[in-house]
């Protein structure tokens, strides 16, 4: 029998709040290495609310091939580490082991399926079902999504506390990154309810293409619609463009769908980030034989954008990267203005 030291590390993304665990049913990704003594450590991020008391104890800890019996004497430390943009305590458990395999490989060792809290629901599904595509476009998992219950229940959840929140309270920023999450979070799930579908447009209301019409939840006690979202509360309460590149209606043609919530604390830069990103894409802005073409939310929103089309190309150029900005300079007119309706899902 050889006996070897396997020092696995399992990273665990943290999503919740004061709970202990990561996204559903998700296998640990491990690295292992092989060392003097006989010792096996995890390694396992957790919340920066983290309460020790819900803390598995070595014998609880749930394993699979070499490791299916329970472990013996793990001892806690916890330490610092980084999530996103927030510090979260590392677990650490730190047990004897002797092996009689040469080494584990991540297929031996499984995460227990967690219980992710209403409030970072949201931010497990952009990171579940979003993806990019090499052209740049933020694409959603829609056939995925609904035929996984568990997380239409759960974004069904995180719109329900959404809804119970009083953003008439919160600060400017963070009550506009509230309204954004709201709108993309029901477009999401009024969009994977009825998918198939091929354009956002074919979900009516009434008789109306789109569902932007239909009474979606209730904040404060006011029955609201996406567009009361969009037109009635984001677009006249802040009055800047950049609203128009946080709201995605689920089209190839919009701008990207951010694969991570609106956060007010962050909001001025990713407003910018998501601008210019757009921007110098050919869904925004692109010269084809000459002429410039840009996206028909300039023409929808030309109030939003100036008013008229000298104030469209100063948005433009304002976000521009060098190689556009080069290409409108001097220009006065638009040529042509595209949208391209077709669902923003993988083919």
């Amino acid at each position: 029998m050889r006996t070897l030291q396997q020092t696995v590390f399992l990273t665990v993304s943290a999503m919740t709040s004061g709970l202990i665990a990561t996204a559903p049913s998700v296998q640990a990704s491990t690295q292992i290495l092989q060392t003097s003594n006989n010792s096996l450590g995890f390694f396992a991020r957790f919340p920066a609310a983290w309460n020790q008391s819900v803390i598995p104890s070595s014998d609880s800890i749930p394993t699979a091939g070499p490791l299916s019996a329970s472990l013996p004497c793990a001892s806690f430390v916890p330490q610092i580490a980084l999530y996103g943009s927030e510090a979260e305590p590392v677990l650490m458990v730190q047990t004897d082991y002797k092996s009689e395999s040469p080494m584990m490989t991540s297929s031996d060792i499984s995460i227990p399926d967690t219980v992710i809290s209403p409030q970072n629901y949201w931010a497990f599904v952009l990171d579940r079902y979003v993806d990019q595509n090499s052209d740049g476009l933020t694409q959603f998992d829609y056939a995925k999504l609904k035929d996984t219950p568990s997380d239409m229940d759960g974004l069904g959840a995180y719109i329900d506390h959404m809804a119970a929140q009083k953003p008439s309270a919160f600060s400017r920023d963070d009550a506009m990154a509230y309204w954004a999450n709201l709108y993309n979070a029901l477009t999401i799930q009024v969009v994977a309810q009825n998918y198939p579908v091929e354009s956002i447009r074919k979900i009516k209301s009434g008789y109306r293409a789109g569902p932007w019409k239909r009474n979606l939840v209730i904040v404060e006690g006011n029955e609201l619609s996406l567009d009361n979202i969009e037109h009635d509360i984001l677009r006249p309460t802040y009055e800047t463009p950049l609203v128009h590149y946080m709201v995605n209606c689920a089209s190839v043609g919009c701008p990207n769908l951010k694969s991570t919530p609106w956060q007010g604390a962050t909001l001025g830069a990713d407003q910018e980030a998501a601008a210019r990103a757009y921007i110098n894409s050919p869904r925004g802005a692109k010269i084809s034989d000459g002429q410039l073409q840009v996206s028909s939310i300039y023409k929808w929103f030309k109030a939003d954008f100036g008013g008229d089309k000298a104030g469209v190309l100063a948005h433009l150029n304002q976000y521009a990267d060098a190689d556009l900005h080069a290409a409108l300079k001097g220009r006065q007119k638009i040529n042509k203005y595209t949208y391209d309706w077709d669902i923003n899902a993988p083919k």
